[in-house]
């Protein structure tokens, strides 16, 4: 009877346990919950470089700036969009959400844009005209070595610049989202 009843009390203490597991929205290494929004997202990856990794960077937009951190960018104006993040004005209409990073001496240095995308339909279109648009960027003042374009959930994330912070930032990125695709890895010609 003495068996019965621990074994019974262990296995209510078992559930009991199990069902006050905290689930929440912020990713961490490995960790396949899908973040809040796009500087959520953006954080958590920014958050994963070592203090040797990181390099003087910017968040946001020009009302909202963020110093040495992702930050927000206003949807509002698909011009701005496309101005700091080459976000196609045309898909500016289908995301209701954005963030940053960028490099605080030069974008071309190092420039990313997170996306979250109103539907799951479009998140293979975003992805695409955001590599097109890259790609046929003119370049002033540097020219990036590389651009690596992600898809996670229905977050489109594109980053370009120094080969070697792509790089970083991509390997981050892929430890911390581990469901997330690469959609393009490519030299920017």
């Amino acid at each position: 009877m003495k068996k019965i009843t621990s074994l019974a009390l262990a296995l209510a203490l078992a559930l009991t346990l199990t069902a006050c597991g905290k689930k929440d929205n912020t990713a961490g290494s490995g960790d396949s919950s899908v973040p809040a929004d796009a500087t959520a997202l953006l954080t958590a990856v920014w958050d994963a470089h070592s203090d040797d990794e990181k390099f003087p960077a910017a968040g946001g937009d020009y009302e909202n700036p963020v110093e040495d951190a992702p930050g927000a960018v206003s949807i509002a104006d698909a011009d701005n969009l496309n101005y700091m993040l080459t976000l196609p004005v045309e898909d500016a209409g289908k995301i209701d959400g954005a963030a940053s990073l960028s490099h605080m001496m030069n974008a071309n240095t190092f420039t990313c844009g997170a996306f979250h995308v109103t539907s799951k339909d479009d998140v293979e279109t975003v992805a695409s005209d955001l590599r097109d648009a890259i790609q046929s960027k003119q370049w002033m003042c540097g020219f990036p070595d590389k651009l690596v374009i992600f898809t996670y959930d229905q977050y489109v994330v594109s980053l370009y610049g120094d080969e070697e912070l792509v790089n970083t930032f991509r390997d981050k990125f892929t430890a911390t989202y581990s469901d997330s695709a690469i959609a393009y890895d490519e030299a920017i010609l």
